[in-house]
């Protein structure tokens, strides 16, 4: 999405090709990309928050662009865990958080576990939010290794969830650098993500990448531990060297300068 930034003597957009995503129609995909546009004409400075979308904006407009992603280590550096036995949650799952959206890829992850019988997947989302997510969560609700949890905001709830998890699921198709996948970094866990530029750019490549349901299910039949505890190093370590707050408010800094 373009966001109209409050720099002191400028001005900014912020650049997620809102405009892309599958629940926008008709009018509103277009006025959305006449936004797109116009930010970036009329914005002295652009900012985009992954490589991917920089490299859009300056074969679509001509403009070059700072590419300034966000801060993941919140998610990790606070101080408590809450507990979420409520949950009856087993003690090795797969993780994911993200919106109940197609772009998300959520019906492609499910149905991955839904034929994964020895694997647990706890995905937390708006199910009931729209159609597509009510869908899903009356189809698969009552699957032994499938816990579909409602929002949790509760950043200590979250730390708990994370850190007990074995490996994160990122199904994210759209919007450039997703903040879930750059916390999820900080918890050093293997990361499967869904194979698109964003997130070989925001993982540098270093994720084990799945197109659909039967990628997802042969990497995670197939996953070597070495491998695994590799990459999730990498991940902990590309975290800490870009997606950390102090860096991001650098960035920033250095661009208002």
């Amino acid at each position: 999405m373009f966001t109209y930034m409050l720099i002191p003597d400028s001005r900014g957009a912020e650049c997620r090709l809102e405009w892309r995503r599958e629940k926008w129609r008709g009018f509103a995909k277009l006025f959305l990309r006449f936004s797109e546009k116009m930010a970036v004409r009329f914005s002295h400075q652009v900012i985009t928050d992954n490589q991917a979308i920089a490299e859009y904006v300056k074969h679509s407009y001509g403009v070059d662009s700072h590419v300034i992603a966000y801060g993941g280590d919140h998610a990790i550096t606070l101080s408590v865990e809450v507990a979420v036995d409520e949950h009856s949650l087993p003690e090795n799952y797969a993780f994911s958080v993200c919106r109940i959206e197609p772009e998300n890829n959520v019906h492609m992850i499910i149905a991955a576990f839904f034929k994964l019988n020895s694997h647990t997947l706890v995905m937390v989302g708006n199910w009931n939010n729209c159609e597509y997510g009510r869908a899903l969560h009356k189809k698969y609700a009552n699957c032994d290794n499938i816990f579909l949890l409602d929002p949790i905001y509760d950043l200590g709830q979250l730390k708990t969830l994370r850190s007990r998890a074995l490996f994160y699921i990122h199904g994210h198709s759209a919007g450039g650098t997703n903040p879930s996948l750059v916390e999820a970094m900080h918890f050093e866990k293997p990361v499967f993500a869904f194979d698109c530029s964003f997130n070989h750019h925001t993982t540098e490549g270093q994720a084990f990448f799945f197109k659909n349901s039967k990628d997802l299910q042969h990497l995670i039949n197939t996953i070597d531990l070495d491998d695994a505890n590799k990459m999730a190093k990498q991940m902990l370590e590309i975290a800490e060297r870009r997606y950390t707050w102090y860096i991001v408010a650098q960035q920033y800094f250095t661009l208002l300068r």
